[in-house]
């Protein structure tokens, strides 16, 4: 299965990611513009590992890790890192490359982890492709402790009007032909694509934080708007 839809069913989900393991992270680099390492490294520093380490060393789950480039910049950045993603192509791929974190075969709507097991939960342009993104955000908040941190960061809508019709134009005839060129699975972009356009904007998403049960929740738009960094605490009972 190389083409998944806006129903996002898991299976298929799964099956486009394992078409286009090998290249993916080429592809992400491209399609960016090569902002990807500014916008992970916006995502490492929001985690804010020294603010919420115990003994010293922060434990932080890194959800659709893919093949753990963003799990590897959080190891980097000194926390203990768990990568789990639900598509073993993924996976084995980070593995190949030798990713210095565990990995974990994991679904985001039901995380086989223990309530309040990390300091921190975070998901990188993952949640759209969530079946269901809101169950997603509740189990993160499950499995961090209370005063810890859920950060997603994801796509989102442009703040300039013009540069967001640009924008559109851009994810539906630039990116797919790019991946043609480079991809070997060009169709999954054009899912990519459709999940982006039909993502909801900054405001809506973090109505989705707080619904979660997550408080001092706040965002920060990168490049902007392309891209939204997200975070809210997890509330102490």
């Amino acid at each position: 299965m190389s083409r998944a839809d806006l129903k996002k069913q898991p299976y298929d989900v799964a099956g486009m990611f394992d078409s286009i393991a090998g290249r993916y992270d080429l592809m992400n680099d491209l399609a960016a513009l090569g902002q990807v390492r500014l916008w992970r490294g916006a995502m490492v520093e929001a985690l804010g590992l020294e603010e919420i380490a115990v003994d010293g060393e922060a434990r932080v789950l890194d959800l659709a890790a893919g093949t753990g480039t963003s799990s590897a910049a959080i190891a980097r950045a000194g926390a203990k890192v768990v990568a789990a993603d639900f598509s073993l192509g993924m996976m084995s791929e980070g593995r190949r490359r030798g990713a210095p974190v565990p990995f974990v075969g994991a679904d985001a709507q039901h995380l086989p982890f223990a309530d309040g097991s990390f300091d921190a939960a975070v998901i990188s342009f993952g949640l759209r492709n969530v079946q269901d993104p809101r169950q997603g955000l509740a189990e993160m908040a499950r499995v961090v402790r209370p005063g810890g941190r859920v950060v997603v960061c994801e796509f989102s809508t442009p703040t300039s009007p013009l540069f967001c019709t640009v924008y559109e134009r851009y994810l539906l005839r630039a990116l797919p032909a790019v991946a043609r060129r480079v991809a070997t699975s060009a169709d999954a972009y054009d899912y990519l694509a459709e999940s982006i356009l039909d993502w909801p904007d900054q405001t809506q998403l973090r109505g989705w934080f707080r619904d979660a049960g997550l408080v001092r929740t706040q965002f920060q738009n990168l490049s902007g708007g392309i891209v939204a960094l997200h975070r809210g605490v997890v509330r102490h009972i």
